[in-house]
C-alpha cells in the first residue's frame, strides 16, 4: 500500500513538473535527460537537411549544431547519417514522401507549422514553410536547455550528458497572429552606446542584426523594424537587408518611414531631396519612394505606405484627406511598376498613429488588401477596435503597442514599467477585437524588455493561451527557464510584484509630490520587502544564473526602490524643512545618498554584469524631468532644504547621581 502510494505521489508530481516545465512552450515536452520507458537516447548526434532548403533552415540547424554542443559537450555533425532530419515541405522529398503517405499529417498548406516526430530511428524537424522548419530547429534546441534568452539576458545553458526523446508527435499549430515583431526605437543613448562598445561601429551593422534577428526567430517571430533615430538599416550597412533575408526575418519601417525608406536616408540630405511636402515637392518624394522598393524588390519584406511630417510629427494642423489619398494612390503605383505585380501581391501597412487616425475617422480609406495599423495610447491601452463590419477588410488590422515611449506627458525609456496583467488584458482584448493580422512592440533599446518581450511574443503566437486562472504560469514558466525549476516559484512572484510596482507611475514621472509622504513610506517599504526577498534568493542560485537573475528580477527592484526612497527623502526632507526641524538635514543626506546609489547601480549593470558585457545599456536619463523629454544634459539631484542647527547642544542635570538622556543625545 505504502509502495503504491508513493508511485501515485511520484506520477502526480512528474504531471505537475510537466505542466509548469512546458507553461511558456507551446509544444509538449519531448526531451527528457533520463532514460524512460517511451523514450530513446539521442546518441552520437548528427543533423541531415537538404542543400535546397532556404539559408535560413541551414543557418538554424548550423545554430541547433552549437546549441547540442554547449549542452553534451560533443560535437555535432552536419551531414552524414542522420539521427536529427531537418525538412521543408516542398524542398526536402523525404518530407514530401512522409506528408503523401499521411505520417506527417496537417502540413501541406499551412503557415509556418512544425511538426516534430520521431519516424523510425531518426527525430524529424518538418515545416510547412522555411520559417516553420526553423520554429522547429529552435523549439528542439529550447528544449535540450538553450533559452531563446542565452545571449540577450546571458541566461545559463542547461549542460546534460544525456538526452532521450519521448516517442511520439508534437506541434504547436500555426500562428494566431500572421506577423509578429518587434520596432527598436529612441535607441540613443544606450543602444547606440553598446553596440559602438561591442561591435566598433556607429551604426547598427549586420553583426548587431543577426544577434536580434536570430532572438526574434527563437521566439517564434518573423518581423522587424529596425532602429531609425540616427540609423539607417538600409544605408549604414548594405549587408543589413541581405542578411534579414537570409535568416528569414522580414522587415518594415516605422509608422512614418514610408515605402521602404528610414528617415535617416532623407534627414542627412534633406537640401537634396527637397521639403518632406509631397504638395511641393512630389517629383522628388516619388523617386525617393521608389528607390525603397527598388532596394526591397525579391524579398517578403512588408511596406509601409501613407506619410507624416518631418521626423514623426504630424503633417500639418489640418487634415487633408485628399492630399494623404493621392500619396498613397500614387505609392501603391510605384509598387506595381516596380515589382512588375498589382500593388495587393506586396504586403502593406498603413498606421493611424495618433493624428493619422483622425484621417480615418474623417473617411479616409486604403484598398482592401492593406493591413490597417492600430495603436495603443503609448502607454499601453489600446485606443481603438475594429467595427464588426471593418473586420472583414482582407487586408485585415494590425496593432502598434508600447513598452517604451518617447513624448508626452514625459519619456519613458528605462525600464520596465508595464505589469503583466495589464500587457495581458490589452493583448486579449485586441486579438478578441479582431486586431489578429500584424502585432509589432516598440521595445526601445531591446534590454531592458527581456519579459514583455516574451509575454508578447507568446501570446501573439497563442493569445488564448493563457487566462485570468493561469495567467501567472507564464512567469513562472519563464522564470524557470531562466534560473531553474526550484528557484522559479519565488522569482515569477518577484517579477510579477516589480512590474505591478513599477507600473505605478515610471521613474520620470515620479517626483516628491506624487504621494504623501505616510504614502511615500508604505510604497518604499514594498520595494524594500522585494529587495530583502531578490538578495535572499540571489544568494541561493547557481553562479551560472546570477547574471541573468540581476537583469531580470534584482536591477528592476533595486533601481526603482531606490528611486522611490530618493524622493521619499526629498518629501520629508521639505516637509521637515518648513517645520524648522533639523531633522531635514538628515533626511536630505539620505536623499543624496539614494541619488549616489542611482549612479552606482547603473555602473554595476554596465561595468560588472557578464563581466561588462552590457556596457553602455544603462546610461538612459531618468531623474528630476523638467519637460516632457529627456534633452537635459544629466540626471540632477532634487532640490534640498537644510535647517541651520541649533547653536548649543541639549542641556542635562543630574538627579539622584544620575542623567537621563534621549537616545539620539548619547
Amino acid at each position: 500500500m505504502i509502495k503504491s502510494f508513493l508511485t501515485l505521489k511520484t506520477i502526480l508530481l512528474a504531471a505537475l513538473l510537466t505542466t509548469f516545465l512546458t507553461g511558456s512552450r507551446a509544444a509538449e515536452r519531448f526531451v527528457v535527460f533520463q532514460s524512460e520507458a517511451n523514450a530513446w537516447k539521442l546518441n552520437d548526434i548528427t543533423i541531415g537537411y537538404s542543400e535546397a532548403e532556404h539559408s535560413c533552415v541551414r543557418l538554424a540547424a548550423a545554430n541547433l549544431a552549437a546549441d547540442f554542443e554547449k549542452v553534451t559537450g560533443a560535437r555535432t555533425v552536419v551531414g552524414g547519417p542522420t539521427t536529427v532530419l531537418i525538412g521543408t515541405v516542398g524542398t526536402n522529398p523525404q518530407i514530401d514522401q512522409w506528408v503523401k503517405q499521411g505520417e506527417l499529417r496537417d502540413l501541406k498548406g499551412k503557415t509556418e507549422k512544425y511538426i516534430i516526430k520521431t519516424i523510425g530511428d531518426q527525430l524529424v524537424i518538418a515545416g510547412s514553410d522555411k520559417r516553420g522548419t526553423v520554429y522547429g530547429i529552435y523549439e528542439l534546441s529550447r528544449q535540450i536547455g538553450v533559452s531563446p534568452w542565452y545571449y540577450w539576458a546571458d541566461v545559463p545553458v542547461e549542460k546534460h550528458s544525456e538526452l532521450y526523446i519521448l516517442k511520439g508527435e508534437y506541434t504547436d499549430g500555426e500562428p494566431a497572429v500572421r506577423y509578429r515583431g518587434l520596432f527598436l526605437n529612441d535607441e540613443a543613448p544606450c543602444l547606440t552606446t553598446w553596440v559602438k562598445n561591442t561591435f566598433g561601429t556607429n551604426y547598427g551593422g549586420h553583426k548587431f542584426y543577426e544577434k536580434v534577428f536570430e532572438l526574434i526567430l527563437r521566439l517564434k517571430g518573423n518581423y522587424l523594424w529596425p532602429a531609425m533615430w540616427g540609423w539607417a538599416f538600409y544605408a549604414d550597412d548594405p549587408e543589413n537587408l541581405k542578411t534579414a533575408d537570409a535568416m528569414g526575418v522580414m522587415m518594415g519601417t516605422s509608422h512614418h518611414e514610408p515605402m521602404a525608406r528610414n528617415h535617416q536616408e532623407y534627414a542627412r540630405d534633406r537640401k537634396g531631396w527637397g521639403a518632406w511636402n509631397y504638395a511641393t515637392n512630389k517629383e522628388n518624394l516619388d523617386r525617393f519612394f521608389r528607390e525603397g522598393i527598388e532596394r526591397m524588390k525579391g524579398t517578403d519584406d512588408i511596406v509601409t505606405i501613407g506619410m507624416r511630417g518631418d521626423g514623426d510629427e504630424a503633417m500639418g494642423n489640418g487634415t487633408d484627406t485628399k492630399l494623404l489619398e493621392s500619396i498613397i494612390n500614387n505609392q501603391r503605383r510605384i509598387i506595381k511598376d516596380v515589382t512588375g505585380k498589382s500593388a495587393d501581391k506586396t504586403p502593406q501597412i498603413w498606421a493611424l498613429y495618433k493624428e493619422v487616425q483622425d484621417y480615418y475617422d474623417a473617411g479616409l480609406r486604403v484598398p482592401d488588401d492593406v493591413t490597417v495599423l492600430l495603436c495603443d495610447d503609448n502607454w499601453g491601452n489600446v485606443r481603438r477596435l475594429p467595427t464588426t463590419e471593418e473586420k472583414k477588410r482582407k487586408g485585415g488590422w494590425g496593432l502598434y503597442y508600447h513598452v517604451d515611449y518617447v513624448g508626452a506627458p514625459r519619456n519613458s525609456k528605462w525600464i520596465n514599467v508595464t505589469p503583466i496583467q495589464n500587457m495581458w488584458e490589452q493583448l486579449q482584448l485586441a486579438y478578441n477585437g479582431g486586431i489578429q493580422k500584424l502585432w509589432i512592440l516598440n521595445v526601445g533599446d531591446l534590454k531592458p524588455m527581456e519579459y514583455p518581450i516574451q509575454l508578447f511574443m507568446d501570446m501573439a503566437w497563442n493569445p488564448t493561451r493563457y487566462q485570468v486562472s493561469n495567467l501567472l504560469d507564464h512567469p513562472r514558466a519563464f522564470c524557470a527557464e531562466c534560473f531553474g525549476e526550484d528557484q522559479a516559484c519565488e522569482a515569477a512572484s518577484l517579477l510579477n510584484l516589480v512590474s505591478k510596482y513599477n507600473g505605478r507611475i515610471t521613474s520620470e514621472m515620479l517626483d516628491a509630490r506624487t504621494y504623501t509622504t505616510d504614502e511615500f513610506a508604505q510604497v518604499v517599504s514594498e520595494y524594500q520587502a522585494l529587495e530583502a526577498r531578490a538578495l535572499r534568493q540571489f544568494i541561493t542560485l547557481k553562479p551560472e544564473a546570477r547574471d541573468a537573475y540581476r537583469q531580470i528580477i534584482l536591477f528592476p527592484i533595486q533601481a526603482m526602490g531606490n528611486v522611490y526612497e530618493m524622493y521619499y527623502a526629498q518629501a520629508m526632507n521639505h516637509q521637515l524643512a518648513a517645520l524648522g526641524d533639523p531633522e531635514a538635514n538628515c533626511w536630505a543626506e539620505r536623499c543624496r545618498q539614494a541619488f549616489k546609489r542611482d549612479s552606482l547601480l547603473n555602473l554595476q549593470y554596465n561595468k560588472e554584469i557578464a563581466d561588462g558585457k552590457w556596457d553602455g545599456m544603462m546610461i538612459q536619463k531618468h531623474l528630476s524631468y523638467r519637460t516632457w523629454n529627456d534633452n537635459y544634459r544629466a540626471d540632477v539631484c532634487p532640490s534640498l532644504k537644510e535647517v541651520a542647527a541649533p547653536q548649543q547642544g541639549p542641556v542635562f542635570s543630574a538627579q539622584d547621581g544620575y542623567i537621563s538622556i534621549e537616545a539620539e543625545h548619547t
